[in-house]
């Protein structure tokens, strides 16, 4: 995906979109996670255009993914006198994003396992 030529995604970057709302992520976050994770930067104005977001769903989603520490930014200063331009990237390698969410979802199934054998156990008293 190029950033200054980004259409639409890609039937790829859809299908990596779709495992992630699987795993549990936010339709607008996992779209804005893929988009940074096929760029070096990028600004809201690009994020916008790149995912088909509006800037009140990017912003949410930034929140969140900074929230999870997936994203760091920058800012600078704009063509004009204007506000700066903050400059987002993801924070770490997308690798290390998808081991996160792995051990997370481990997680989640071993507590599930666990209440599962409390139940047997509760039934067969």
């Amino acid at each position: 995906m190029n950033p200054t030529n980004f259409l639409s995604f890609t039937e790829k970057e859809e299908h990596i979109t779709d495992i992630l709302v699987g795993l549990g992520l936010r339709r607008n976050v996992a779209r804005v996670l893929v988009y940074l994770s096929s760029t070096d930067e990028a600004t809201s104005r690009m994020i916008e255009r790149g995912t088909d977001l509006r800037q009140p769903e990017v912003s949410m989603a930034m929140r969140q993914l900074r929230e999870f520490q997936w994203i760091e930014s920058t800012e600078s200063k704009g063509d004009n006198k204007g506000r700066p331009v903050k400059i987002y990237r993801l924070s770490r390698p997308f690798k290390e994003i998808m081991d996160f969410i792995e051990g997370e979802k481990k997680k989640d199934a071993r507590i599930q396992l666990e209440l599962v054998q409390k139940l047997r156990e509760a039934v067969s008293v």
